[in-house]
This record gives structure tokens, sequence and C-alpha cells, in this order.
């Protein structure tokens, strides 16, 4: 399966409340943090709602 390399890239102060905490959500806790999750449908509707905040990365698994 795919998994996605997300960076947290911009600050959430002056956005929503929700992009910041989908931003939590998606396990960051500083700026510049990179966390890995698996290509889901819901982590994907999480970093479409929070894409101006972030970069995301596909790595497409070795054991395919």
């Amino acid at each position: 399966m795919t998994r996605l390399r997300i960076t947290w890239t911009k600050s959430g102060i002056g956005y929503i409340r929700e992009q910041r905490r989908t931003l939590k959500a998606l396990g960051f806790r500083r700026l510049n943090q990179t966390v890995e999750h698996e290509d889901t449908p819901s982590i994907r509707g999480m970093i479409f709602k929070v894409r101006h905040l972030v970069r995301v990365e596909e790595e497409s698994s070795e054991a395919e």
C-alpha cells in the first residue's frame, strides 16, 4: 500500500479552528514536522482540508 509523507510547512495561526484541529488529528505537534500515514480516503480528506498548509509526498511500498 502507498504511504504518504506529509510535512507541515505553514502555520495554522489565522486559519479557522477546524483546520488547526485537522493538523493535530494528522499527528502534527510543531511546524516543519513530517508524519507518515497510509494512503486512505479519510487521510486524503484531512489533507484536502489543510492542503494550503502542508506538503505531501507519495512513496510506494517496496513489498509490492
